[in-house]
């Protein structure tokens, strides 16, 4: 009878230590497996946050094959029309640093070269600069066009052989007066120098290369009152003023002078009628010929808006 009693004793000890251990487990909370995320891991945004929209497809800003866009705060080039892009490595706002107002959506006129075989960007930062490539983006280069310049305001760039290429620049504008000069290369961009400074402090409108050795530059902006132009015969040591003999009809009315081309054995130029012209609606123009690589000018005829490219 004794090791009946005892014998139930037992199995009751061990059935009550199977419940109170089996009820333990029943109560502690489960901790989430980390390589299972549960649903605030799945979650990556939060509650309370929104997905990132995607990026618009870039566009080019015309339709021509080779072209470029400034989407999304960068520079980025194309030579297929948009199928394929390249990076330009320089930051957007550097493309429009000093005296600009224009909305920042295209590239400032004459400030850049994209072709077939270059791409060239000038810009200022502390100097100003030209970033630029002939391989199609493979190799960025970049070279100091100006250790020290004024804030830019007219800038603009080309070049005339795989070697020779110019850069024109003012900067430092009060009122109607400002610092301009020329700087040129002769080692495809690699280094630039300085040509002699204008004796002028008008306020520039154009100016370009014929070749390394002729260059002008044309001035006024300001109610103009006739042509006022340098001319350069010996790659930028010194600047003449040129002359140009206008007829009595024509005085106060072709004003501005566009940059002259070579034509032949002479050179011709369009003269406009500024910002403020009215004769024929304002859009005619005049051209001049010269026939001593453009010292002196003479009137050969009226120019209609739809000839100019032609000229």
């Amino acid at each position: 009878m004794k090791h009946l009693i005892l014998g139930l004793s037992i199995v009751m000890v061990i059935c009550l230590s199977i419940g109170m251990y089996v009820n333990q487990g029943l109560d502690q909370p489960t901790a989430p497996q980390l390589n299972q995320p549960n649903d605030v891991q799945e979650n990556a945004t939060g509650p309370n946050q929104t997905a990132q929209p995607e990026q618009e497809p870039l566009r080019p800003v015309n339709r021509d094959t080779i072209s470029y866009t400034l989407q999304n705060d960068e520079l980025n080039i194309t030579y297929n029309g948009g199928d394929d892009w390249i990076k330009v490595p320089i930051e957007k706002e550097l493309l429009f640093n000093g005296e600009y107002r224009g909305d920042e959506q295209e590239l400032i006129d004459g400030s850049y070269i994209l072709t077939e075989n270059r791409a060239a960007f000038l810009y200022q930062q502390s100097s100003v600069a030209l970033t630029y490539f002939t391989d199609k983006g493979k190799t960025w280069q970049d070279s100091v066009v100006s250790e020290s310049f004024p804030e830019m305001r007219f800038r603009k760039t080309d070049f005339l052989t795989d070697q020779f290429g110019y850069v024109i620049a003012s900067g430092g504008r009060t009122m109607s007066q400002e610092y301009s000069t020329a700087f040129l290369t002769q080692d495809g961009g690699d280094t630039w120098g300085a040509t002699a400074d204008p004796p002028t402090t008008r306020l520039i409108a154009d100016g370009g290369f014929l070749d390394a050795t002729t260059g002008f530059l044309s001035y006024g902006t300001i109610n103009p009152m006739e042509p006022d132009v340098y001319v350069t015969q010996d790659g930028g040591e010194s600047w003449e003023k040129a002359v140009f003999h206008i007829p009595e009809k024509y005085h106060q009315v072709f004003v501005q002078a566009d940059v002259p081309k070579k034509v032949d054995n002479h050179l011709s130029v369009l003269v406009n009628q500024g910002p403020n012209g009215d004769y024929k609606g304002g859009k005619v123009k005049g051209k001049f010929v010269s026939e001593d690589n453009g010292l002196t000018w003479n009137f050969s005829t009226e120019v209609q808006p739809d000839e100019t490219k032609q000229q």
